[in-house]
């Protein structure tokens, strides 16, 4: 994620005695000077140094944004590190605090306005566009705002209590579970597949083990309100699923497709012996999966391959 400066690259320059006269006061005039002795020439084999009065110096460009999807977090700004281009963030609704990276092609604003690195500040409320760089959280911008920020999590629900309206949810981004309250007007709809989009949904979808995503504000006492909530897959619902095999594990019984018809990636558990046609099975596979989701992963009902 960082941005290294490659050496700089000089030319050498090569020193070459001149004359400062056409004849060695010595030997009089017209005489050539005398050849140089064994310690002053040049060894066999051995070519001078190429003089070059140009220097040569080069940044490499910066890679690119990481690809994927971007996730908006909403919080406060605790610390910052400016030597290792680092920030936490303390997210609304709790948990542990994130630590989001930055560099050159991060960009900054404060309400609305674009702004420099040196604005940015400790305490201030922002709004971050991350994306996943490994296991890294990259900033693609940093939003500082003078009012609460809007953010968005997703992950999977671990509890919710409906007295309170609160649901816990174990943060994808940080592994850490946030808390966020569900109000009478949060706006709650299935997502994805035509087949799961197209039940009926409310607050019993919030059950352990469903994956949702949220977008999300602050109270006036910093903790996260939901503003809308989309169920992407509950416990014991089934989905339909045909890609390219991009990850293979035989012997665990995973594969991770990727599916043209949303570009996002699947994790399928299967289990080889019940599958014959999982012995063809290899990276770069064109495959159809019919699935149901536990609560903890996909797992594969039927199987195609095709070569």
């Amino acid at each position: 994620m960082r941005r290294f400066l490659f050496p700089v690259l000089l030319g050498s320059l090569a020193l070459t005695p001149w004359a400062f006269a056409n004849s060695d006061p010595e030997h009089g005039p017209g005489t050539p000077p005398p050849a140089p002795n064994a310690e002053t020439a040049s060894s066999p084999g051995v070519d001078a140094p190429e003089t070059t009065t140009e220097g040569a110096s080069f940044l490499p460009p910066l890679p690119a944004v990481p690809p994927g999807k971007t996730t908006v977090i909403g919080g406060v700004i605790r610390s910052i590190d400016p030597v290792r281009d680092q920030m936490t963030l303390g997210v609304y609704g709790g948990g542990k605090p994130v630590k989001v990276l930055f560099d050159e092609r991060t960009q900054f604003f404060r309400d609305g306005a674009k702004t420099p690195l040196g604005d940015l500040r400790s305490n201030d409320h922002a709004s971050v566009e991350t994306e996943l760089d490994g296991d890294d959280v990259f900033a693609v911008s940093v939003h500082m705002l003078s009012r609460s920020p809007i953010g968005e999590c997703e992950g999977q629900v671990l509890a919710f209590d409906p007295r309170n309206g609160e649901v816990t949810i174990r943060n994808t981004l940080s592994g850490e579970p946030i808390r966020l309250r569900v109000e009478p007007g949060t706006t709650i709809a299935r997502m994805g597949q035509p087949a799961f989009a197209s039940s009926v949904t409310g607050t019993s979808d919030l059950m352990m083990g469903a994956l949702i995503s949220v977008k999300f504000e602050s109270d006036n006492r910093g903790a996260g309100v939901a503003d809308a909530i989309s169920i992407l897959a509950t416990p014991g619902s089934g989905f339909y699923f045909s890609g390219t095999v991009m990850y293979l594990d035989l012997h665990a019984g995973l594969m991770a497709l990727t599916d043209p018809r949303d570009q996002h990636s699947y994790t399928i558990a299967f289990n080889p012996a019940r599958f014959p046609a999982s012995r063809s099975l290899h990276e770069g596979s064109r495959v159809s999966v019919n699935a149901s989701f536990d609560g903890k992963q996909y797992v594969a009902s039927k199987l195609d391959v095709y070569q």
